[in-house]
């Protein structure tokens, strides 16, 4: 990893830590935002399936559970623009969640990755609350073989 890559993870940390920062005066959690990919060329008429962004996000695990963002039931939301650009919300765990400046950004790159995606924003929403209620029957089956 480069210097610059380095850099830019420090800041893309940085701004996640803000976020997860509790204003004393409002106790409101702030906004977070990863970015990834570029808009598609004008004209393109082929995008990435619903199942495929869904598959992308697939490939996206928690390291400390080793379950991915989808069976967890970290993603709320998939939005697929008329030009090819992903809008997803999703959340981590908790605020406190030591991986949640990495995730919501290798969501982001993995689904900038597919053919047919522009540009995909994720971001990270805190309401409502994530719960082991969200876990799919998949990823509750695995926390019954700990």
């Amino acid at each position: 990893m480069s210097s610059e890559e380095e850099s830019e993870i420090n800041v893309t940390e940085l701004q996640l830590l803000s976020a997860m920062a509790v204003d004393d005066t409002t106790t409101e959690l702030k906004d977070y935002v990863a970015k990834a990919g570029k808009s598609l060329a004008e004209g393109t008429k082929k995008f990435a399936s619903r199942e495929e962004i869904i598959e992308a996000l697939k490939s996206v695990s928690d390291p400390e559970i080793m379950i991915n963002i989808w069976d967890l039931g970290l993603v709320y939301k998939i939005v697929q623009k008329e030009n090819g650009d992903v809008y997803i919300e999703m959340t981590v765990t908790a605020p406190t969640c030591p991986v949640a400046g990495v995730l919501p950004q290798q969501a982001a790159d993995a689904v900038a990755s597919l053919e047919g995606v522009g540009e995909v924003e994720v971001k990270i929403v805190w309401e409502p609350a994530w719960s082991i209620a969200n876990l799919s029957d998949e990823a509750k089956a695995m926390f019954e073989l700990f």
